[in-house]
């Protein structure tokens, strides 16, 4: 890994950081006093990602062109390291026409078949999308692969085990990618799953499985670059599992009153600790860093006032773009 790698990657989590900020301002301002879910301009439920950006960019540095992504309901992070448009994503969660899907599907339902993107508010949903995918690539003949992202909630799932053993027994280019932020939903990891690592779950299917420790996103880029070889060069799929934060809550209005951890939250936040760790070993300025946010806070402006100024959907749009 080089020093433009470490660049890089600290500059893609800022940026996706500075979305996720906006995104929260943005879904908040509208929504008070009287806190409703259904008002303003971005309705709905909204999950954010913030804290977890050293998976996706950890692993979404080693895709390219043609490489596909399932992901899961909170899905922004991932959606941006792979190239999504920002525009479009953008408008797509303000339920506007030139969105990904016409604003039809919001934030849990993008979909982008130009980078091969897509995420599901459906716990686990990904995962078998993912081997269809792998296979198609695998019988094409091509050298691209998959990554199926879910979190470790979603690994005491059915569709996550007939995956996995899907994958092994048919050799699919497959990356199973699971985010631990320790809570599913409001559950503790203790409470529902008997491993202390799903990682080891990985060898009851005879394939790899690694775990990442403390959200440290050049540890995920050395597990994600071994495991993308090896699905590139016919070896078969892949389990990473990354300790990573919800520095936020479960979804937005989560009060969180179940977690013991919060006081600790910001002092684990991975884009300071990185930053300090780069700047330690004389990677980055501060005169970079401040460059580097103002470019992200540029870039996610533009967008939010793509999403404004662009149309609504009429009544009329309704059954347009959609299967009858």
């Amino acid at each position: 890994m080089t020093s433009l790698d470490r660049l890089a990657m600290y500059t893609e989590m800022v940026r996706i950081r500075q979305y996720e900020t906006r995104i929260l301002q943005e879904y908040h301002g509208d929504k008070t006093p009287a806190w409703d879910i259904g008002a303003g301009l971005i309705p709905g439920e909204m999950h954010l990602s913030a804290g977890q950006e050293p998976a996706a960019v950890g692993v979404c540095a080693h895709l390219k062109k043609g490489d596909a992504i399932t992901a899961p309901h909170r899905p922004h992070h991932f959606a941006l390291a792979h190239g999504v448009d920002m525009n479009a994503m953008t408008a797509e969660i303000y339920g506007r026409t030139t969105g990904l899907c016409k604003g039809k599907g919001g934030h849990m339902h993008l979909f982008d078949p130009e980078n091969h993107f897509s995420c599901s508010g459906i716990i686990a949903q990904g995962y078998p999308v993912a081997c269809g995918q792998a296979l198609a690539m695998k019988r094409k003949g091509t050298d691209n692969v998959t990554v199926a992202v879910a979190g470790e909630g979603a690994a005491n799932q059915g569709a996550f085990h007939e995956s996995l053993n899907l994958a092994a027994v048919w050799n699919l280019p497959v990356i199973f990618v699971i985010e631990d932020n320790d809570w599913a939903i409001s559950v503790p990891r203790e409470a529902s799953t008997a491993n202390t690592s799903n990682a080891d779950r990985a060898a009851g299917y005879g394939i790899p499985g690694v775990r990442v420790e403390d959200n440290d996103v050049e540890a995920v880029f050395e597990a994600a670059g071994a495991a993308v070889d090896r699905a590139r060069s016919g070896e078969g799929p892949s389990l990473i599992e990354v300790h990573t934060l919800r520095l936020l809550g479960h979804f937005e209005g989560d009060a969180q009153a179940y977690r013991p951890d919060l006081e600790t939250v910001d002092e684990r936040d991975p884009i300071p600790r990185y930053a300090a760790s780069l700047m330690e070993a004389g990677e980055l300025t501060e005169a970079q860093a401040d460059d580097i946010k103002a470019a992200a806070d540029a870039e996610v402006d533009a967008a939010i006032q793509f999403a404004v100024d662009s149309p609504i959907p009429t009544p009329e749009d309704a059954l347009q773009h959609v299967f009858a």
